[in-house]
């Protein structure tokens, strides 16, 4: 393989960690994480869910670049401490969300490892730390509508 076609998959390849904490038990916490197709009521980033079946569905996502990231996830575990996903698209790869009981609420540990596909991929090789800050303002997104949703307060959210 040639030496440039390896710094390419280095330079799409991504890897994320986050971690939260919510004053709400795990079963309430991995309920509403269940309920994809709610996501766009509390978390501001995602824009729109849709059904494709049982285990899989769309996911459009955009942060702060006017770029709408189209996913399709497929569920790989929804075991009561593990959520995991199976993503393709743009990007391909994984997420996972951890969850345990902490001081009465729930710690979430977020895990994604994705390698980024056609446009996306050769984006990275100019704006990853862009990219990175995107994602980081999208988590920053999660933590205050969980937050919110978990309180309650379903309302229309901006983003």
């Amino acid at each position: 393989m040639p030496q440039g076609m390896i710094v390419g998959m280095v330079l799409s390849r991504y890897r994320f960690t986050h971690s939260c904490e919510v004053s709400a038990s795990p079963e309430r916490v991995h309920a509403l994480l269940l309920d994809l197709e709610r996501y766009p009521s509390w978390w501001p980033q995602v824009r729109a869910v849709a059904s494709l079946g049982p285990d899989t569905a769309l996911v459009v996502c955009r942060s702060v670049l006017p770029y709408d990231l189209e996913l399709v996830l497929d569920a790989v575990s929804r075991a009561p401490t593990e959520l995991e996903v199976r993503i393709s698209g743009p990007i391909d790869g994984l997420a996972r969300w951890s969850l345990c009981a902490h001081q009465g609420g729930t710690r979430l540990e977020y895990f994604q490892e994705v390698v980024a596909r056609g446009a996306l991929a050769w984006a990275s090789y100019v704006i990853k730390p862009m990219l990175r800050w995107n994602h980081a303002v999208m988590m920053r997104g999660f933590d205050a509508g969980i937050a919110s949703a978990l309180a309650g307060d379903t309302g229309p959210r901006t983003g």
